[in-house]
């Protein structure tokens, strides 16, 4: 029953789940596709839940999925695995099957299934972790679309507007953080009333004698980081030049500020 029900490979297209899952990831991710998870399973699986609570021995369990198949009359557990194959795992599908066939299955029921969906599997590990089980169960590997669904792909940026955005992206961020470290500086040194736009609080520095030596260089950078702050549109040589001068600059300025901490 086993060997008819289960197919290898399983498709989940439908998910766009990237390789740092968890499990609890990826069966959320079936559940809100649960139409999409039966269809793949096949014909006749009619869901029961997830998580479903089993007490054996006075201590909790709880089964992943836990469909029952219309057509063969019997439970069928789908235990998740985000790793390839383990020979421990055909021992605790073993104890699922024997705790569902005394706690669920109904006289005229067969047997209960179980299928334990992995990342991988060796088909020599799988072979000898299954040989002389007597419950119905077997091993089959999940494969997840490389792309993303087309729903994500409408609602992302495209690759030619991440390329054009991301530069102004950084360098907005680095003028924060730049006028942020200045501005730390200059509190440290005086308690007078401090300008607030980055080009005087840059004078402020250098009159101090805390500037560094690239000073010069980053209040050239500002005529490019400036205008990204606004949400304007900069040649991305300036961007990408801005942002070399900005990053040395506020090293150097973390450098003399941690100095002065000392």
């Amino acid at each position: 029953m086993a060997q008819e029900l289960i197919k290898d490979p399983y498709s989940f297209d439908f998910l766009a789940l990237g390789p740092a899952m968890s499990e609890r990831e990826l069966e959320q991710g079936l559940l809100e596709h649960l139409r999409s998870l039966i269809l793949e399973l096949g014909k006749g699986f009619a869901f029961v839940g997830s998580q479903h609570h089993l007490e054996v021995g006075g201590q909790d369990y709880y089964l992943d999925l836990l469909f029952y198949h219309l057509r063969l009359r019997c439970f069928v557990i789908v235990e998740l695995k985000i790793e390839d194959f383990r020979p421990e795992f055909a021992g605790k599908m073993n104890f699922y099957l024997s705790a569902v066939d005394a706690q669920l299955r109904h006289d005229s029921d067969a047997p209960s299934i179980g299928i334990i969906l992995c990342k991988g599997k060796n088909e020599v590990i799988v072979e000898y972790a299954l040989r002389d089980s007597t419950k119905p169960m077997g091993v089959a590997e999940y494969r997840l679309s490389a792309a993303l669904p087309e729903p994500l792909q409408r609602e992302l940026p495209t690759e030619a507007e991440f390329a054009r955005e991301f530069p102004l992206m950084a360098l907005v961020k680095l003028r924060i953080e730049v006028e942020r470290e200045i501005r730390l500086l200059v509190a440290d040194q005086t308690e007078a009333e401090r300008p607030l736009a980055l080009g005087p609080m840059l004078t402020e520095l250098q009159r101090l004698g805390l500037a560094p030596q690239t000073a010069d260089r980053l209040r050239n950078a500002l005529q490019t980081m400036n205008p990204a702050a606004h949400g304007l549109d900069v040649e991305s040589a300036d961007a990408s030049e801005a942002t070399k001068v900005a990053t040395a600059f506020l090293a150097e300025l973390r450098a003399i500020r941690d100095s002065g901490s000392s």
